[in-house]
């Protein structure tokens, strides 16, 4: 490959089993143990790609991206996250990552986000180029359905989104049903990066 993969996570077997599983992949792997670790290198990581973790002691997931943004040396990011941790994943898209995983996950799946991440590396294409096209999927949503979207992608549970829109959790799976299918979003992780550079507003509350 020609990129190095950099991993940030507290937990050393965890660094060590991804260490592995990318090696073997045929991937250049560095691994740090903190985000401030990893920012005292951050120079010398152009032409990398980044997975880190979300949650972890003295500077998480989220502000080592904004602090990767604010020194201007960001860089394709993939942030790994629990299952209760959806709404903060989707602050560190807006702070610039790439994609987000939920753990378990299989070997698969991160080596496609890698790709994703190799890809828009090489092209260097920026998420807004598809906002069109986005917006467009948007304007066949029903209000409700555009209202459940702002919802999900917000990281809400279906009870919460529920309860703000007076309709049952069961109704809501159904709109959800309904925006993945529209959106042409095979996951939530995509769904989110869609929709990040396009305004959801205009609902009616009706």
């Amino acid at each position: 490959m020609s990129f190095v993969v950099h991993i940030v996570d507290d937990e050393a077997p965890v660094r060590k089993s991804l260490a592995f599983m990318l090696a073997s992949a045929g991937y250049a792997v560095r691994a740090f143990g903190s985000a401030a670790d990893f920012l005292s290198q951050a120079d010398d990581t152009q032409g990398g790609c980044l997975i880190t973790d979300l949650r972890m002691p003295g500077m998480n997931g989220v502000e080592l991206l904004q602090a990767l943004r604010k020194a201007d040396a960001m860089l394709p990011a993939i942030v790994i996250t629990g299952h209760g941790d959806v709404p903060m994943a989707v602050e560190a898209m807006k702070a610039g990552a790439l994609d987000f995983i939920e753990k378990p996950f299989e070997e698969e799946v991160l080596l496609q986000a890698l790709e994703r991440a190799a890809r828009q590396l090489a092209n260097r294409k920026i998420s807004e180029d598809h906002a069109p096209t986005v917006r467009a999927r948007v304007e066949t949503l029903t209000d409700r359905e555009r209202q459940v979207l702002s919802g999900v992608v917000a990281g809400l549970p279906n009870k919460s989104i529920a309860y703000d829109l007076q309709i049952s959790p069961r109704t809501v799976e159904v709109y959800r049903s309904n925006v993945m299918m529209k959106m042409q979003a095979k996951s939530l992780p995509e769904l989110v990066r869609m929709t990040l550079h396009v305004d959801l507003g205009g609902a009616n509350k009706n």
